[in-house]
């Protein structure tokens, strides 16, 4: 007993020349974010994936003494797919864990975003920030006319009647669209179904209009209970843990050869790659991206 004694006296006189990060006494909560489209990423155009993000969330919540989890979120949404699975592995771990979860929304946490946030047990919205969007979307082009115009003949064949459906080359077909418009309601309920599920408790306002797609300023979703809070991370997590925390960034899986942001080499290399997997496809694909960010002014 007199030895434990000895060096906890001895840990405590030696606490405050250590460096914060040494400290017995300094509250930490770890940071990850979670930003970009949602299923887009690639070395070349960074985004959120489950691959991307599993690895970091991993060490976030294994950080030792960590008093909560952040999320950065800043995301226009995009795969239904990547952004269940990333949310399923935020709230494993939180459960695992038993550590609470706050989610700070910077520009936009919209759709698949807002997905995301609702993992956390608290969200947490700067004035600015858009929110919501609640609602299943499917874009694309028709290229029939402009075939027929350069003199292009397409052929396919397939094995499966319905193989082709909504083959942008070829005429749309009424039942098709029913189709499509069935798996979109089916993918919608199941969010309406997560989002009552995490925050039925404080949301407010008409169903119709929480889950219609549209979306809202941060003060307007606060209305909605959408968001819990008006504010930024730094000042809010000092509020509650103090002024010595410490807010570890959780860096995501890097970028080409493990480069946050390549050089030269990295670009002509990205591009390379790009080019080899099609640059129609890259280009159409940077488009869908931008089309995103674009329908909340970003």
């Amino acid at each position: 007993m007199a030895t434990a004694s000895f060096f906890a006296e001895f840990r405590r006189r030696l606490d405050p020349v250590l460096p914060a990060a040494l400290r017995g006494d300094t509250p930490v909560v770890p940071v990850v974010r979670l930003t970009g489209a949602i299923g887009m990423a690639s070395p070349f155009r960074p985004g959120i994936t489950f691959a991307n993000t599993a690895r970091a969330l991993e060490r976030a919540f294994a950080v030792k003494g960590a008093k909560a989890v952040a999320l950065v979120i800043n995301s226009p949404g995009g795969s239904p797919a990547q952004s269940h699975l990333v949310y399923r592995r935020i709230r494993a771990l939180a459960q695992e864990k038993e550590l609470p979860v706050i989610a700070f929304v910077e520009d936009v946490a919209a759709s698949g975003g807002y997905m995301l946030a609702c993992a956390a047990d608290e969200i947490v919205a700067d004035t600015f920030s858009i929110v919501g969007s609640i609602g299943v979307v499917s874009a694309g082009f028709g290229f029939t006319a402009a075939l027929e115009k350069l003199g292009v003949e397409r052929r396919v064949y397939t094995a499966g009647t319905r193989k082709v459906m909504l083959d942008p080359f070829q005429p749309e077909k009424a039942e098709d669209v029913e189709r499509l418009k069935a798996i979109q309601q089916e993918i919608h309920g199941a969010f309406v179904g997560l989002v009552k599920e995490r925050r039925g408790d404080v949301l407010a306002g008409d169903e119709e209009t929480l889950f219609s797609g549209e979306f809202w300023t941060a003060p307007q979703a606060q209305g909605f209970g959408l968001v819990d809070a008006i504010g930024d991370m730094r000042s809010f997590l000092r509020a509650r843990y103090g002024e010595k925390l410490r807010t570890p960034l959780i860096e995501t899986k890097p970028g080409l050869f493990g480069r946050r942001s390549p050089g030269v080499m990295g670009l002509a290399a990205g591009a390379a790659g790009e080019a080899g997997a099609g640059a129609a496809q890259a280009l159409i694909s940077a488009a869908e991206e931008r089309a995103l960010w674009a329908r909340f002014g970003l």
